[in-house]
């Protein structure tokens, strides 16, 4: 079963791919977890998509496509793979399938968050990460025992500046207008399933998992 997960931040994408890689045995690729690995790695398509990161350009859909054929292609992605933050617009899902195609894999199935503005602000302004160990915390969802100070290592707890109302605005408008013509991409090829990003956690993976338990 290989999984496309698209949604806007603060879609709780994240948090869902993690119960949903154990249960279902498929591994999670974020993009940005795969780019870092692909650089530490040293592959040639790390050493290349290093080169353009040091730069401080943007990595050309090309490099990143082969990034996710070279992690897809691991024996732990045999029985399927979770991807989430690619592609993020409809000419990187063409480029996405014809790489797949070659190796006779596809999509099978897109799963889309569909979460209002608030609900999206509303996460992510509440978000706290710990300075030292990285761990994630919410001051509404998931606050830490004592405010402002790490759970697991006593770290201080700080807001990242893309998690500032301000910036979460601006980049819901960039993600609309990236991502709304590859909803209708995945539409179009009948592999869309719509969900609702405005759940809490529970409710929204039991429907996830009654999404991808279906037949296809």
């Amino acid at each position: 079963m290989n999984v496309v997960l698209l949604g806007p931040p603060g879609a709780g994408k994240g948090t869902q791919a993690q119960v949903l890689s154990t249960y279902f045995n498929i591994p999670h690729i974020s993009t940005g977890d795969m780019l870092r690995g692909a650089v530490k790695e040293g592959s040639e398509v790390g050493r290349l998509a290093k080169s353009y990161m040091d730069r401080g350009e943007l990595v050309p859909d090309e490099v990143v496509v082969n990034i996710v054929k070279e992690r897809i292609a691991k024996s732990d992605a045999s029985g399927g793979f979770m991807l989430d933050g690619f592609p993020r617009n409809d000419k990187q899902a063409d480029k996405l399938d014809e790489a797949l195609d070659t190796d006779g894999k596809k999509i099978d199935v897109v799963l889309y968050f569909k979460t209002s503005p608030e609900t999206s602000i509303d996460r992510l302004s509440g978000r706290r990460v710990c300075a030292k160990c990285g761990a994630n915390f919410h001051v509404k969802n998931m606050p830490p025992k004592k405010d402002g100070i790490c759970d697991y290592c006593g770290g201080k707890l700080y807001q990242r500046d893309d998690d500032k109302i301000d910036t979460i605005k601006r980049r819901l408008v960039v993600y609309e207008k990236e991502t709304a013509s590859l909803i209708e991409y995945y539409k179009n090829k009948n592999i869309l399933s719509e969900v609702s990003g405005d759940l809490d956690v529970d409710h929204l993976f039991i429907e996830l998992k009654k999404l991808l338990a279906k037949p296809k």
